[in-house]
């Protein structure tokens, strides 16, 4: 049909109010299952420091003849002495007063909005940087000291790739050695079993397996996962079709399957265009090993004004313990 003549359209009209809504969506993800899963503790200077004891390997020949004399002294040991070094991490917020003072949408304050997404930015910071492949650095006056992560403090029950090496902590300088990246493999079930199998028989309780999404999706095409079904509930008719594994059942029992967006960091690696890092490398972890000390907790401060904005800083001083990195595993070099 042809419109009547004159006929007042939105098209050319002046003075539509605009429909703006007050919700802000944000889809960028915020779990962050490492620093979830640690206990949290306090420290007490830049270096906190904790032991680790062994007991001496099962003798199966130990035997006296009766009413014997005892004989020398059966040799002992000492604990071993770990530390880490202290992260200072921050995220600084500045807002007009003027972007203050306007009417917004979808947030009652422009600056406490800000502070909120920091707070967020920075706890994601801290989840790279505790599960990544990092050495520790003392600092001194004018180099800021630096955690090691959970990647580089695993040597003892790991996998790698042709010319990979493990980090470590070294009892010599006190630091967190970085682990040497080897050659690429492809990740398979043959792989995880073993590394499981060597951090229980180390005394490990490694119920966890952490890794990133296109890790998570090859797991699930494993052997060992718990079930290929779900019990859908009384009130559903229909049954629920899975094709992910959340559990793996080993030998030593049942490991769960924890996605991690933000693992797989370290030195020499680089983001995705995502902003994410690729799937290089799988924990196996006990999660009862593992500690965040903080020397300084989050916290929010009021900085100096200057001028016509509010500043805020977000900050928090931590680092990393875990009691027995021989309680956990690494499979390291995956494609």
């Amino acid at each position: 049909m042809t419109v009547p003549t004159n006929t007042v359209q939105t098209f050319a009209m002046v003075g539509i109010r605009e429909d703006l809504s007050d919700v802000i969506t944000n889809i960028a993800p915020m779990e962050v299952p490492f620093y979830s899963m640690c206990k949290k503790g306090s420290a007490k200077n830049r270096t906190p420091e904790w032991q680790k004891d062994s007991l001496a390997a099962g003798d199966p020949t130990n035997k006296r003849v009766e009413g014997d004399a005892a004989g020398d002294a059966d040799a002992g040991s000492q604990p071993t002495r770990l530390k880490n070094v202290v992260q200072l991490m921050d995220k600084v917020v500045e807002v007009s007063t003027t972007a203050q003072a306007v009417e917004t949408a979808g947030r009652s304050s422009e600056l406490k909005f800000q502070v909120a997404k920091k707070g967020k930015e920075l706890k994601r910071d801290i989840e790279l940087r505790i599960t990544g492949n990092f050495a520790s650095v003392l600092g001194n006056a004018s180099t800021a000291g630096e955690l090691g992560g959970a990647e580089a403090w695993i040597e003892t029950n790991v996998s790698r790739g042709n010319t990979g090496a493990s980090g470590g902590f070294n009892t010599g300088t006190g630091l967190v050695e970085v682990a040497d990246d080897g050659d690429a493999r492809t990740y398979t079930e043959t792989l995880l079993k073993d590394v499981v199998r060597q951090a229980w028989e180390a005394g490990g309780d490694p119920s966890i397996i952490m890794c990133t999404g296109s890790k998570k999706q090859t797991s699930s095409g494993f052997a060992g996962i718990a079930t290929q079904y779900r019990d859908s509930g009384q009130s559903r008719k229909q049954a629920v079709i899975l094709g992910a594994a959340d559990v793996y059942v080993s030998d030593f029992g049942e490991h769960r399957i924890v996605p991690n967006r933000f693992m797989g960091a370290g030195t020499g690696r680089s983001a995705g265009g995502n902003g994410l890092y690729d799937g290089r490398s799988v924990l196996v972890l006990d999660p009862k090993t593992w500690t965040l000390k903080f020397l300084q907790p989050f916290k929010t401060e009021p900085l100096a004004k200057t001028g016509h904005s509010d500043k805020r800083m977000l900050s928090c001083e931590f680092t990393l313990a875990v009691s027995d990195e021989a309680a956990n595993g690494v499979i390291a070099d995956l494609s």
